[in-house]
C-alpha cells in the first residue's frame, strides 16, 4: 500500500477535490482488473464499513443516478427510487458503465463522470470523519470526509439500502 500525493497519476475525482480546495489522501494499491469494494478495503487497509461503492442506476425517466453506499450493503431500489423521484430505478448493465460515466468497472468514482448526475450518498456516511471511495481509475481509493465529498459531487444524503 503506498501512499503519496505527488506521484499520482491525476484522475478526473482527484482534480475536482484540488479545484474545490478540498483535503484528500490518495491510496494507491497493484490492481491489473476489476476487484470488489470488500478486496479493495482489504488490499488498502481501509475499514470496511467506512468504504464505499459507487453504482449506477437508470429511473424510468431515462435519468442516469449514481448511488454512493457501503461495499457490503445493497441497493433497495424502491428506497433509492423514491428518494430520487422516480417510479423505479434499475442498476445499468455492467456493459454500459464506461459509456455512460467515463469510467471502468471497478473505477468508478462519484466524481468526474462524463455528466453531472443526480448523486445520493448512503446516510450513514455522515457517521464518520472519512469516507473511502474510488479515485476514478483501477488501484486507485481516494480517502475523503463525506461532507466534502458531497458537497464536491453535490450530493444528498439518504437512506436507500436494504435493511438486514
Amino acid at each position: 500500500m503506498a501512499k503519496n500525493k505527488d506521484k499520482e497519476v491525476k484522475t478526473n475525482a482527484m482534480r475536482i477535490l484540488d479545484k474545490n480546495k478540498i483535503p484528500y489522501e490518495t491510496i494507491t494499491y497493484v490492481c491489473d482488473a476489476f476487484i470488489d469494494g470488500l478486496h479493495t478495503a482489504e488490499k488498502t487497509g481501509a475499514p470496511v464499513e467506512q468504504s464505499f461503492k459507487t453504482l449506477v442506476a437508470r429511473g424510468k425517466s431515462k435519468e442516469y443516478y449514481v448511488l454512493v453506499l457501503p461495499i457490503a450493503e445493497e441497493v433497495d431500489l424502491k428506497a433509492a427510487a423514491k428518494v430520487l423521484g422516480e417510479k423505479s430505478i434499475e442498476m445499468i448493465h455492467v456493459k454500459d458503465i464506461t459509456a455512460v460515466t467515463g469510467y471502468v468497472r471497478g473505477g468508478c468514482s462519484p466524481l468526474g463522470m462524463k455528466k453531472q448526475y443526480k448523486t445520493i450518498i448512503q446516510e450513514s456516511a455522515e457517521k464518520y470523519s472519512e469516507i473511502y471511495v474510488s479515485g476514478g481509475r483501477i488501484g486507485s481509493t481516494i480517502k475523503v470526509n463525506p461532507v466534502d465529498l458531497a458537497r464536491a459531487a453535490d450530493a444528498a444524503f439518504a437512506d436507500f439500502t436494504v435493511k438486514g
